[in-house]
């Protein structure tokens, strides 16, 4: 199903709605949970829980493992707003779809992002169970969410891209994640259309080109939030090996089964972070 682009209009009237429907909550950090992390969700007071279905221009997901919901709440004195459930080029939206909820959180007053995603490992150094932290990707989709809906109010139309993903909030959780005693990489993110997964020849070429994990989401949704001026953090974990590196073959639902064990390392990483200084 095609969803009309995002446009500043569409996203003020979701925004203004949401506002309404909030109260007024202006969430500082935001935190988008991928395919199998429905459990990975911090533990939050005066949590207000909103179905996609009732946000104007947002449809329900169609993949399974996402909750489509938005989740209000707080963790001591931070107000938090986390997506469970993301939207997904390969659902027949348009990529520069993806971008629209990105500047609904930034119009709610979101500074801070945290991707979260299951990926396919791309090197056998980096196995299913693992997390990884962001230090940078490779958008390999063959286009850009920022293509066709530009407005100065979303930032540059240029936007810099030294850092998609943000230095200090990386160090700050990989510190995090050795006090948690909780085992954490960081890696380079090739992002892919999908939905298929990937030819041994293919992940060979995404190898070459510097990628560490393989993926069908988080890139449009972090060049959406650089151009926001969002500080972005990037936590991914392994779901699998891609194809050729082991002869298993790849099942969605066992993403999920894995998905649901991390999720509890996750959720203890992601209280954590809340709770410090850097966020």
């Amino acid at each position: 199903m095609n969803t009309p682009c995002d446009t500043l209009k569409t996203v003020d009237i979701a925004a203004g709605w949401l506002k309404t429907r909030t109260g007024g909550r202006k969430p500082a950090i935001a935190i988008i949970a991928g395919s199998g992390l429905a459990d990975s969700l911090p533990g939050l007071d005066d949590k207000l829980v909103i179905p996609y279905k009732e946000i104007p221009g947002f449809p329900p997901p169609t993949v399974k493992g996402h909750k489509g919901e938005l989740i209000f709440g707080r963790l001591g004195s931070k107000e938090v707003v986390v997506m469970r459930g993301r939207f997904h080029y390969y659902e027949g939206r348009p990529l520069n779809f993806i971008a629209f909820p990105i500047r609904v959180l930034g119009a709610l007053g979101v500074k801070k992002l945290i991707l979260t995603a299951a990926v396919g490992s791309l090197k056998p150094s980096i196995k299913p169970g693992d997390l990884l932290l962001l230090k940078d990707h490779i958008n390999l989709m063959g286009s850009n969410p920022l293509i066709g809906n530009y407005n100065p109010a979303f930032g540059e139309m240029f936007p810099d891209m030294n850092e998609p993903y943000d230095a200090l909030l990386r160090e700050t959780a990989v510190k995090t994640a050795k006090k948690l005693r909780v085992a954490v990489k960081t890696g380079v993110y090739a992002a892919v259309p999908g939905p298929s997964y990937e030819t041994p020849s293919e992940v060979k070429v995404y190898r070459l080109l510097g990628g560490d994990v393989v993926g069908m989401s988080v890139v449009p949704e972090n060049i959406a939030a650089r151009q926001l001026k969002m500080r972005v953090l990037g936590l991914c974990w392994i779901s699998n090996f891609a194809s050729g590196i082991s002869q298993t073959t790849l099942s969605h639902d066992e993403v999920l089964e894995l998905g649901a064990v991390v999720s509890v390392k996750i959720k203890i990483l992601l209280e954590s972070l809340l709770r410090s200084e850097a966020f």
